[in-house]
């Protein structure tokens, strides 16, 4: 099955969840402060961007949003919540599709690199990012880590999430790093809704080695969005890799650069004590 086919018009209009899920406050809000904060005063462009879930939120922020967007029905529901005008969307895949311009921030959220079922697509879906990004640009990476270690031996099947009306479950092909996700949803009566998506998981590390191929060095990896340490038993994480910056263009480091963007927001009697002293400027 191919994505254009799994992204329909009954997809797309079921996708959303306002409130709830992966659309819930205290998901999508620390997403998109990070988001915001990589992006600084530059562009973003998101791959995949599907409805608009995250791009319009963080437009709404202030940064200027782009979106690359495989599956016209996707759009199509993203249009009834921003026009072009304000986010413009290029239709095609991420891993090869040009939008115009060049942008301080791409972002890949929820998993969706690995909607690329092969190594070289993966592959090519950084190397689109680069030619993208401005010098000291940052490609941001969402993405799970694979849980073999939970699945038994000799068995191919796995239930992830189970709750009354939903039952989440996945097959692996462990030879080719696939998965199909299944998600059987059900009411009261015998009939259940079956929606299902193939991927090719990628390791923390495989993906480094990804980024270096196309010029990236690894910043940053997080469990989540607000920051938790990325440990052996979390089960996703986010990447923030970056394009060396211009030479010539001196950079301040990260999480100095951070400290003054949340002191920026503070009464000024507070900023030198808390941050500014933090440490020495280079």
């Amino acid at each position: 099955m191919q994505q254009e086919e799994i992204w329909d018009v009954d997809a797309a209009r079921g996708y959303d969840t306002p409130g709830t899920g992966m659309f819930a406050p205290e998901v999508l809000g620390p997403t998109v402060d990070r988001l915001a904060e990589l992006a600084g005063d530059g562009r973003a462009l998101e791959f995949a961007i599907g409805t608009g879930r995250v791009a319009v939120p963080l437009a709404e922020r202030g940064v200027p949003v782009t979106g690359i967007e495989l599956s016209p029905p996707m759009i199509d529901q993203l249009r009834t919540k921003a026009d072009e005008a304000t986010i413009p969307v290029i239709a095609g895949d991420m891993a090869t599709a040009l939008a115009p311009g060049k942008y301080t921030l791409v972002y890949l959220v929820f998993n969706t690199i690995s909607n690329l079922l092969t190594q070289a697509e993966q592959v090519e879906c950084f190397r689109n990012a680069a030619r993208h990004l401005t010098p000291g640009g940052r490609f941001v990476i969402e993405l799970w880590v694979p849980e073999l270690r939970k699945l038994p031996p000799g068995q191919q099947a796995m239930v992830w999430h189970c709750e009354p009306g939903y039952i989440g479950l996945d097959t692996y092909d462990v030879l080719r790093q696939h998965v199909v996700s299944h998600h059987f949803r059900f009411g009261e009566s015998k009939q259940a809704q079956l929606f299902r998506s193939p991927h090719r998981y990628i390791w923390p590390t495989e993906l480094d080695l990804m980024a270096q191929l196309a010029g990236f060095e690894l910043e940053t990896r997080h469990a989540d969005w607000a920051g938790a340490d990325f440990t052996a038993e979390s089960r996703s994480h986010v990447s923030v890799y970056r394009i060396p910056p211009d030479p010539a263009q001196p950079q301040l480091p990260q999480d100095f650069q951070r400290a003054v963007a949340t002191a920026a927001s503070r009464p000024s009697s507070q900023i030198v004590p808390e941050y500014l002293t933090h440490r020495p400027l280079p």
